[in-house]
């Protein structure tokens, strides 16, 4: 276990060896795969579990950290509250924005260590209603490096709208290179899960009424210490000249026509138990299913 770290860190590992799942057979027989009746869900509580938000009272949002306050960046958030514009709940409406290579878009954190599952139930939509109508305009979450705006290193679950509506987008972005997927999902409400469990990442999310189903697995080597937070962008559409530029798009806000408000119920923190023979990059060591229910809180 390792516990909450508090303030910015500055750390200089990066992204390393990220792909997909792997398939070969464990290197052991019998307790090399992890079994649906041996996975336990995460633990609830303990260190990461004081970081874990309801959105109950305006004054939750403390608990939160602006990137753009921390690492001097362009303020690209237009409303931000708790509590009040949704009650009980996290509202944020981004302006033109984007995270993807360098580019770089709103973002609220909190620094944490180790292990972890964070957890949220959102809900993206047009600033009118319905899903959002501009290219990639997307909310959610994502754990990154602090520090690294000269080689971007993060990676994220969101959702909404990205080259076509009503999309769950896994992303992994190393040295400012984004490798996207995204994945039908219908409109509403999502569960979203984006974990570090020893050597692998991984996202999950669950459709209202749905079944928890794994969206991506990641090796990776990103420091023990990042940014975990919610992030929303909008509007890939409008950013014309400067998409080969990140430098200059990230240096002004960029003039479009936003179109995303993301609502947030909560975001829970909670510590993986996985065996240490069972390999999260390994599907055969340990299965969807079984990586479902160590990386997804009980009874979610």
């Amino acid at each position: 276990m390792r516990a909450k770290v508090a303030g910015t860190l500055a750390v200089a590992s990066v992204l390393a060896g990220c792909g997909t799942t792997t398939s070969a057979d464990p290197t052991v027989t019998g307790p090399g795969m992890l079994t649906l009746e041996r996975a336990t869900p995460p633990a609830p509580g303990g260190e990461v579990g004081e970081a874990s938000t309801e959105f109950a009272k305006a004054t939750d949002l403390a608990m939160w950290t602006k990137l753009s306050d921390t690492e001097k960046d362009v303020d690209r958030i237009a409303k931000l509250d708790v509590n009040k514009t949704a009650k009980g709940m996290l509202y944020l409406e981004p302006r033109t924005s984007a995270w993807f290579d360098g580019f770089r878009g709103p973002f609220l954190y909190q620094d944490l260590a180790g292990d972890i599952v964070m957890h949220a139930r959102v809900k993206v939509e047009g600033k009118n209603g319905g899903r959002p109508k501009r290219k990639f305009s997307l909310g959610g979450l994502m754990a990154r490096q602090p520090g690294s705006y000269a080689t971007p290193n993060w990676v994220s679950i969101t959702t909404g709208t990205g080259e076509k509506s009503g999309q769950i987008e896994v992303k992994w972005t190393e040295n400012g290179s984004s490798k996207p997927k995204e994945i039908p999902v219908k409109a509403g409400w999502v569960d979203l899960v984006l974990a570090r469990a020893g050597r692998a990442f991984a996202a999950l999310y669950k459709e209202e009424g749905g079944t928890w189903k794994v969206g991506q697995r990641w090796a990776s080597s990103l420091p023990d210490a990042l940014q975990w937070g919610v992030t929303a962008y909008t509007d890939w559409d409008s950013y014309g000249a400067v998409k080969q530029d990140p430098a200059k798009a990230n240096a002004r806000l960029v003039k479009g026509l936003p179109d995303l408000k993301l609502t947030v119920d909560f975001v829970r923190f909670l510590r993986p138990e996985l065996p240490e023979y069972a390999d999260p990059l390994n599907d055969k060591s340990v299965p969807d299913d079984v990586l479902v229910k160590a990386l997804t809180p009980a009874g979610a």
